[in-house]
């Protein structure tokens, strides 16, 4: 239109008149409305429609063969079937518009289908079809199930004499989760806002590429699909990538919203999908908050979908990355054997890698849930063995915010090492400023050394930045540790239920509200609350447990000392 608007209305009334037009009556259908450069059409039968839509598709790809590209009209179609609202010519309904949001899906020359539509024509019409998965579509409450009709050559081959079309090699996925940030769509309204899209896009793929275990396609590249019309599965077929991240950027005065989704390309699924509303009286601001949100946001979003892929792998196949990913999935589970399982996998992996800096950070972990949780004493042998290898963590890993957070994290709670943990936390964050986990734990040792505000400042920001962490409830608890040092013992109460309900046996919850309630005098619940928490660590007394809080400061440990002795806890 922008070269030769005149020219191109002519050649789509040729198309209409020569081509569109003839096919819909031909499949008994009705032009129930023109739309600009599109069109509703009312079918009797479903497997006319169908017909019709790739009859039109196929012939159009005839056409164009002989144009040159920038001359071509190519045509997206959506079809549903449903119940609609006729009145004075014109039909409406969730059926309509669910077929409107399935031809935004389709690609160009492509046709979408619903599920519904799917069902009907799939063993009745000789066609193949691509499951797009369940999609979320605008102003459509539940997703709908999308199916992609394959108008290309079919899976038996090419006739004799035929010569299939050229298709690119596609490039082997990388060893690691791979994703590619699309150009957002500029929605705005406003040519000169494409700066400011582009440069949101610039800050997200920044901030997702300082994610390690993360291959993130550089933005040069991601940038060549500007202004292109392209489905998922293509640019993974071109770029190598399991996941892509795409998105738009609409505008209202003075307010801006953007929108983001993440696709899983192998099924197009969508794993993650957000909005973020904000002011444009500060641009760069409003930039760096949405990258560091959508970076925190599908950061665990990512880690489930590849645990889910590891746990389909065969066992026999199984790499260092599976095996800590399985690992992953049961430190996640927080039972006393999912844990005991995640040490042995984390072990596995570095037999088959003992530089696996991920794996060996794990075990630590998972050696201080099993001391917090009272599952089985810990001996010399297993302390001494989770502090070296967090030393070896530190020594050898420089890129990887999350493990390195992982190792001070667990030299601080065994080893009592706060300067290392310290300074290790600095580096991490310095590495990634939206490292979650980093805030978390630099959030956890504040608490701990008597230092409540700082604790709470670091946590909230942990809780901004990975809002949907599997882990969630230890930012809970972690801060009604602060809050409990600061004696602010309702509030302490108030977070340690909110861990409970996300994890209802987390001892070091438990504890906190015992120890709070003891505080405030209120001695009949603070010894109910031992009773669970005994239940669970029945071997628990005041002098295993000053042992165990050895890092704390000296006035944090006889404040839970105090409150547990009061619980009715006994000394030895």
């Amino acid at each position: 239109m922008g070269g030769d608007e005149e020219g191109t209305l002519a050649a789509l009334r040729a198309v209409r008149r020569e081509l569109g037009d003839p096919k819909i009556a031909e499949h008994r259908g009705r032009i129930v409305k023109t739309t600009g450069d599109g069109l509703l059409a009312e079918f009797a039968s479903v497997v006319d429609a169908v017909r019709c839509a790739v009859e039109v598709q196929r012939e159009m790809t005839a056409r164009n063969a002989a144009t040159p590209a920038e001359r071509r009209i190519e045509f997206r179609m959506g079809i549903n079937v449903g119940d609609i609202i006729i009145e004075d010519g014109d039909i409406f309904g969730d059926g309509v518009n669910i077929a409107a949001r399935l031809e935004a899906l389709a690609e160009p020359g492509g046709i979408c289908l619903s599920a519904a539509t799917h069902e009907q024509v799939r063993d009745r019409l000789d066609l193949a079809f691509d499951d797009l998965g369940e999609q979320q579509v605008k102003n459509i409450t539940r997703p709908v199930h999308a199916f992609a009709v394959c108008l290309g050559p079919r899976a038996s081959g090419p006739r004799a004499g035929e010569t299939p079309a050229f298709q690119p090699t596609p490039l082997p996925l990388p060893d690691k989760p791979s994703l590619a940030v699309l150009p957002f769509q500029n929605m705005t309204g406003d040519a000169e806002q494409e700066y400011f899209v582009d440069g949101m896009v610039e800050e997200i793929t920044t901030a997702v590429a300082r994610l390690p275990w993360l291959f993130v396609i550089a933005r040069n590249s991601a940038f060549t699909y500007k202004g292109k019309a392209v489905g998922v599965k293509q640019v993974a077929h071109e770029l190598g990538v399991r996941y892509v991240l795409e998105g738009s950027v609409r505008k209202a005065g003075n307010r801006v919203r953007i929108t983001g989704q993440l696709i899983d390309t192998t099924t197009g699924a969508h794993i993650w999908a957000d909005r973020f509303d904000g002011a444009l009286d500060d641009i760069f601001e409003l930039q760096d908050q949405v990258a560091s949100s959508v970076a925190g946001a599908i950061e665990p979003k990512l880690r489930e979908s590849e645990i889910e892929r590891a746990g389909r792998k065969p066992t026999e196949k199984l790499t260092a990355y599976d095996l800590y990913l399985r690992a992953l999935a049961q430190s996640y589970r927080y039972t006393e054997a999912g844990v005991a399982e995640a040490i042995v996998l984390a072990r596995q992996a570095l037999a088959i890698d003992p530089s696996y800096t991920p794996a060996a950070a794990l075990v630590g972990r998972c050696r201080i849930m099993q001391r917090v949780q009272g599952w089985g004493a810990l001996s010399a042998d297993d302390v001494a063995e989770a502090c070296r290898l967090a030393r070896q963590v530190l020594e050898a890993e420089r890129d990887d915010a999350e493990t390195i957070s992982r190792a001070a994290g667990m030299l601080f709670q065994l080893a009592g090492e706060a300067a290392m943990a310290a300074a290790a936390l600095d580096r991490a964050l310095a590495l990634n400023p939206n490292a979650a986990h980093a805030w978390l734990a630099r959030g956890n040792i504040h608490a701990a050394r008597n230092q409540p505000e700082a604790a709470i400042e670091a946590i909230e920001r942990a809780r901004r930045l990975s809002p949907f962490d599997p882990r969630i409830f230890l930012s809970a608890v972690f801060i009604a540790i602060a809050h409990l040092a600061a004696r602010r013992f309702e509030q302490a109460i108030d977070w340690a239920d909110r861990a409970l309900h996300d994890q209802p046996r987390l001892v070091s919850a438990m504890r906190v509200k015992a120890v709070a309630n003891a505080h405030l005098g209120h001695l009949d619940e603070s010894r109910a609350e031992l009773g669970r928490l005994l239940a669970i660590d029945p071997k628990l007394t005041i002098a295993g447990f000053r042992e165990h809080l050895h890092f704390a400061a000296p006035e944090v440990v006889e404040l839970f000392v105090t409150g547990l002795r009061l619980a009715g806890l006994p000394e030895k």
